[in-house]
């Protein structure tokens, strides 16, 4: 601990980005980067609690309390040797996570808590800016190959360990470049791409092969894997969306928030989009239907291709600004989240039901709601939806777009092919050591787990790594955790 007053000296500084009137003009990204001073100020803050619940909070494992005093000591190298220890993508997590580890936070208790996910991202710039991450193939290969599915964050990190362990990874992705929702699915203007580009340069010079324009079970069939890998982890991540079922969904003017923000982002980076399914906001009523991150994304996005106005609307009701009694310290709380999109100009509307879409010559033109009450409870102390009687209303729109999250992986394909057992809500089952129930098939991230965040998604890649090699060496040396 640098600064035994850290904490009481300096305040938390509110993180910083650029004009609302600047950034609606291009995708760039929103956040601006702290100064170096200004983040071993607020490094000073952390008080290396006895428990550092922050690493409880945290599904990597990063040494919070410990980077946080060497990167106060202007010792950022060492810093980046102990962030790089735990996670192989701090420049993505730096800037996406939703910093479970700040509401675990003991400092947060009673003040505002440390900005650890700002830091961490200070540290990992630094150390691209200084040329300490640099390629690091192993030295000595073991010469057992293995199939990664997906290149998205869990694939990525499981295919980066098992390649540190010696072993030849191939990454295949059915997209035409490599990150998955990291790339397809994450708008520039919270990651630019060249971010990524950067650190995938990095992992094939050590050695990591992909796979591009391939769909492991369609063209690349499940036998010849088996017979040519010794082993698979399955990180196709989950992609089926949650439809809404309403009458008039087959009006034109409806679409699925990843088929939006897939093609929006193929466009932002040059890939030609045929006129015809072009879906683009510009001069229309947008309504967003969902109100999680996804959604936020869509807001932005709309706002960006010029939408005449944008509604985002949540079905279950307005979360508090504070903690409440069901999520207390250090729990991850569920409180009310302002987004860089909502502040660029949105309405956002709570408990709201879709009930119907009205068209006009096959397109939406609105969408009849309802007000919901969840007041009461039923025998088993679960909330009950309950319609507010006379509270029905119209929202005009040009554009719906469905972001309601995701219900399990897509199934046709490799799924079906290899035969694993799937759990009662349709994703991939594993056992604690993320094998299936195919022997040399292992699954991992959203595949395996449902929806979730990214850093779980890194977290079970790095996890299943260790299980891989240990499954193929007998052994590992790779972390667990």
């Amino acid at each position: 601990m640098g600064d035994t007053r850290g904490f009481l000296k300096v305040k938390r500084r509110a993180s910083h980005y650029r004009p609302v009137c600047e950034r609606l003009k291009d995708y760039g990204e929103v956040s601006i980067l702290p100064r170096e001073e200004d983040s071993r100020k607020q490094a000073s803050r952390c008080m290396d609690c006895g428990t550092p619940f922050c690493h409880w909070g945290c599904p990597v494992g990063n040494y919070i309390p410990e980077w946080n005093d060497l990167t106060f000591r202007g010792q950022w190298e060492k810093a980046f040797a102990l962030l790089n220890a735990t996670n192989n993508f701090p420049e993505i997590t730096g800037r996406l996570c939703p910093a479970t580890c700040e509401y675990a936070c003991v400092l947060g208790i009673n003040d505002d808590p440390v900005t650890i996910r700002e830091n961490e991202l200070a540290i990992i710039e630094y150390a691209f800016n200084n040329r300490y991450v640099k390629p690091n193939p192993p030295k000595k290969r073991t010469g057992k190959k293995i199939a990664v599915i997906g290149s998205g964050p869990a694939g990525l990190s499981c295919a980066d360990q098992l390649n540190k362990a010696g072993h030849s990874v191939v990454v295949f992705e059915k997209d035409n470049k490599i990150g998955g929702i990291l790339r397809y699915g994450i708008p520039d203007f919270k990651l630019d791409k060249s971010v990524l580009d950067r650190r995938i340069k990095i992992i094939s010079k050590e050695g990591i092969k992909f796979k591009t324009n391939t769909c492991a079970g369609i063209d690349y069939k499940a036998a010849k894997l088996r017979k040519e890998f010794d082993a698979i982890c399955l990180a196709g991540g989950c992609r089926t969306p949650r439809d809404l079922k309403i009458e008039g969904r087959g009006l034109d003017g409806i679409h699925f928030a990843m088929d939006y923000l897939i093609q929006a982002n193929k466009k932002v980076s040059g890939e030609k989009i045929e006129a015809q399914g072009l879906i683009n906001a510009k001069g229309k009523r947008v309504v967003v239907i969902g109100g999680g991150d996804t959604g936020a994304d869509c807001v932005g996005t709309a706002n960006r291709q010029g939408a005449s106005c944008v509604v985002q609307i949540e079905l279950l009701p307005q979360p508090s600004d504070c903690r409440g009694p069901a999520h207390p310290w250090p729990k991850y709380p569920l409180i009310l989240k302002t987004s860089t999109s909502h502040e660029e100009g949105t309405e956002r509307k709570w408990a709201i039901l879709t009930k119907k879409f009205v068209g006009n010559s096959g397109h939406v033109k609105k969408l009849l709601c309802v007000k919901v009450d969840f007041s009461k409870k039923d025998q088993r102390g679960c909330f009950v939806m309950e319609e507010v009687k006379g509270s029905e209303f119209e929202i005009e729109a040009d554009l719906v777009i469905l972001a309601m999250g995701f219900l399990h992986p897509d199934k046709t394909g490799l799924i079906e092919e290899l035969g694993v057992e799937l759990d009662s809500r349709g994703n991939v089952k594993a056992n604690e050591g993320f094998a299936t129930s195919v022997k040399g098939v292992f699954s991992a991230g959203d595949m395996h787990r449902g929806q979730s965040l990214i850093v779980w998604a890194i977290s079970e890649g790095r996890r299943a790594a260790h299980y891989i090699d240990k499954y193929l060496m007998g052994e590992s040396s790779l972390p667990v955790v």
